[in-house]
């Protein structure tokens, strides 16, 4: 009798052994990640041209110029990764995200119109004038897409492609005409070289907006299910979208001030977490921080080695990574069906 109370109380705590063994398989890949993403922030610190251990004034320059592009590798790097996710679960397309909709274009011709009004304006100015046309210009982009019938996901990122285009060759006009073109071939580099103290502090601003993310991630992801599907659940469809619109629209306009232009860091990382993971938005949110800080910083290292003393901008690096990716994903996609 005593043998099969013990059998029984054993069978009783298997289940609660199974979860917390399917809990621990849960957890220790992100446990890895971090690891991971951790080791590369401390690298990114010790890798650079300027000696650090061989001056007087090294560690006054590690402070300066060092820590300062870290935090806005991590922080750049975070933001437009889960901008590009907003945008892909309220387009409910995978090719979409801020350089594929002509939103950093409009950011761009946001910040020109603003430094040709406002010579002498601090950063500050400019960023606003930056998010001010970041928010039109996905504005547009949304409106359009309420209103043609389009058949094929891959028509929205050209679409996108086409406008930002556009937007890009006006404000290239509007620079030769302003004497201002060396100033957008300098904004559009996205390069972190020009990060220093006094600069990036700006970059916190999306670190308040990743949090409300956090919060409203659930939101998103009922969105990405549909108008009928969220207005069924009771949730404002149209208030959902104009926060991701605003948060995306700040995101950029802020990075493309104090960084410039990622191309395709919002197409690449959510793309590779929903592979992986699926597409809900709450569960995948520390993934894409993850990959996107490692991308990032990733990309700038090698920027920074491979032509040392050069360096190499990490916009040009993530096109190339993103053109393939890019294309992967088309070819996924067929296959598919």
């Amino acid at each position: 009798m005593a043998t099969v109370v013990q059998t029984d109380i054993v069978n009783e705590q298997r289940p609660a052994v199974r979860g917390l063994a399917t809990s621990a398989d849960r957890k220790w890949p992100l446990v890895v990640g971090i690891v991971v993403t951790i080791g590369l922030v401390v690298l990114s610190l010790f890798v650079g041209v300027y000696d650090i251990a061989g001056h007087d004034d090294g560690w006054n320059m590690f402070f300066i110029t060092r820590v300062p592009r870290t935090i806005a590798l991590v922080l750049a790097g975070a933001a437009m990764s889960i901008a590009g996710l907003v945008m892909q679960l309220m387009t409910q397309n995978r090719f979409v995200e801020p350089t594929t909709v002509g939103t950093t274009e409009w950011a761009g011709l946001g910040l020109l119109l603003t430094m040709i009004a406002f010579p002498s304006a601090p950063i500050v100015v400019r960023m606003i004038g930056a998010i001010l046309f970041a928010f039109v210009g996905t504005i547009v982009f949304f409106m359009f897409l309420r209103r043609v019938t389009l058949k094929s996901s891959l028509i929205v990122p050209i679409v996108g492609i086409m406008l930002g285009a556009v937007v890009g060759a006006f404000s290239t006009f509007i620079a030769l005409q302003t004497d201002m073109l060396q100033n957008i071939g300098i904004w559009f580099a996205g390069s972190f070289t020009t990060v220093v103290r006094g600069r990036y502090e700006l970059l916190w601003i999306v670190f308040i907006l990743l949090i409300v993310v956090f919060f409203i991630a659930d939101r998103f992801t009922v969105v990405g299910l549909g108008k009928d599907v969220a207005t069924n659940v009771g949730l404002n469809y149209n208030a959902v979208i104009f926060t991701g619109i605003t948060i995306v629209a700040a995101v950029t306009g802020v990075v493309t001030v104090v960084i410039g232009s990622l191309p395709f860091l919002g197409l690449i990382v959510p793309n590779m977490v929903s592979l992986f993971r699926g597409d809900n938005l709450r569960s995948n949110l520390a993934w894409v921080c993850i990959v996107g800080i490692c991308i990032v910083t990733l990309c700038d290292i090698v920027g920074r080695t491979i032509v040392m003393p050069l360096e190499v901008p990490v916009s040009l690096i993530l096109g190339v990574l993103g053109a393939v990716v890019f294309v992967f994903l088309l070819v996924r996609q067929r296959r598919n069906g």
